[in-house]
């Protein structure tokens, strides 16, 4: 089963609330162990990916969304894969960024040659990469389970990386972010720490199992993690200190039932005065332990920083703004997509390709408070069809139909135009394509003329 027939079958599993939709946020690839960083004023979401069919933890890349509004979610394709590091034989698990001194700092996991799981760290520019690797080099190898790494910088400039399976290890990184001072120190994983362990209890001595997610919040420390066995539900610890002694609270997230996947992975962001909690599941058609996708919950923490229970939804998070539809957006910046698919190029960046007779695409939240009169799409096409633009689902208020010409090759872009009826208001906005047999054309960008 591809990817296409995956989106397809979730269509027809969703159609009587695809309007509501909004978990999990990407449907194009299957992405797990999301890592969320807000950096000026933006949310950059690091995900792995899942590849299809896979019947392991079989991820050869990273991937790097970006949102300004937390429900349309711009893809910016790979900016990190097994082949940037010489070292690293296979598996690209989860990992997490952090920014320093103009720089972005990328640790994850690899399986090195002769080695087995290390981790490594890569560095860009720019959020959305390239990485290259920092080192040549594994920047810690102390054992087999040398997984999950998680980054902290703290408010005297400390920074610390923690990681582990089965067991929780931390160091303290120096400022250059690529090197660590003093030993690799383990974390007694202790009853009042971790709470005790239900499965396999004489593999391993509490809850904690993998996946740490380490933050400071008005001056207390939290450790989320995946804890109880397989399957996992979300647990978390804090302390007074940035390296314990940790004291076990609660569980945040239970193991979900539907839509479930037997691991999980947290991560926790502040964006906007709101907090948000990142998962993955198994929701999509097909997926499963080995074919999962992120999603996100709002949450609140209560009044002495304790987290409550989060309940997994399909409706996910409202949006904190409104999309500005007067300047070119990317084509691949989207909240609910049924059909597509993203590809990169050099020359365009990121676009959407696959694009066939009744797919659609879903921007969410589009305020027009200027009013339209028309609509631009830059667009290549060999077959040529249409764009019908429909407010709030995908058969609803038909306010135009961008007839798509041949542009002369499917990398030869050029700006297709219609006039629109008037509109107002917020709304949801679908692009709905129409056309003939087989892939219609790609799409770049868009937007509306007032």
């Amino acid at each position: 089963m591809n990817m296409k027939t995956i989106q397809l079958l979730f269509a027809v599993s969703f159609l009587g609330f695809t309007a509501k939709a909004q978990n999990p946020i990407v449907q194009t690839i299957y992405t797990a162990d999301p890592a969320p960083m807000v950096h000026n004023d933006t949310v950059w979401l690091y995900t792995g990916h899942d590849e299809d069919k896979s019947t392991w933890f079989t991820m050869k890349e990273w991937r790097c969304y970006s949102s300004t509004d937390m429900v349309n979610w711009r893809d910016h394709g790979a900016p990190l894969s097994l082949k940037t590091f010489s070292w690293a034989e296979k598996d690209a698990w989860a990992g997490q960024c952090i920014y320093r001194n103009g720089k972005f700092y990328f640790y994850v996991p690899v399986h090195a040659k002769g080695l087995g799981m290390s981790i490594g760290v890569a560095v860009s520019d720019r959020p959305d990469g390239p990485f290259v690797d920092a080192l040549g080099k594994p920047l810690v190898h102390s054992g087999s389970g040398d997984i999950d790494p998680t980054v902290f910088i703290d408010d005297d400039g400390q920074a610390y990386l923690y990681w582990g399976n089965p067991y929780l290890k931390y160091v303290k990184l120096n400022e250059d972010m690529i090197s660590y001072s003093g030993e690799v120190v383990t974390v007694p994983l202790t009853k009042e720490g971790f709470n005790v362990r239900y499965k396999d209890v004489d593999k391993r001595p509490s809850a904690y199992e993998e996946g740490p997610w380490f933050y400071k919040r008005n001056g207390l420390y939290y450790l989320l993690y995946p804890a109880g066995g397989v399957p996992e539900h979300i647990a978390y610890s804090t302390s007074k200190g940035p390296t314990g002694p940790w004291k076990y609270r609660d569980t945040i997230m239970r193991v979900i039932q539907k839509g479930g996947a037997f691991t999980n992975h947290p991560g926790v962001i502040d964006y906007k005065g709101r907090s948000y909690f990142f998962y993955h599941n198994g929701a999509l058609p097909g997926g499963g332990g080995f074919t999962r996708s992120v999603c996100v919950e709002e949450f609140q923490y209560n009044a002495d920083g304790s987290i409550p229970r989060i309940e997994p939804t399909v409706a996910g998070v409202a949006p904190v703004s409104n999309l500005n539809p007067y300047k070119w957006v990317e084509a691949e910046t989207i909240a609910w997509e049924v059909g597509v698919e993203t590809a990169w190029d050099n020359s365009t960046g990121m676009y959407v390709i696959d694009i066939d007779n009744g797919d659609y695409i879903k921007v969410r939240s589009v305020d027009f408070k200027k009013g339209a009169k028309s609509f631009a799409a830059e667009i290549a096409s060999l077959s040529g069809g249409a764009i019908e633009i429909r407010l709030n689902s995908p058969d609803g208020i038909l306010i135009g139909t961008c007839d798509i010409n041949n542009t002369g090759g499917l990398q030869s872009w050029k700006k297709q135009s219609c006039k629109v009826k008037k509109v107002k208001g917020i709304h949801d906005v679908y692009f709905v394509f129409k056309g003939g047999e087989g892939h219609l054309f790609n799409f770049n960008r868009w937007k509306f003329n007032n």
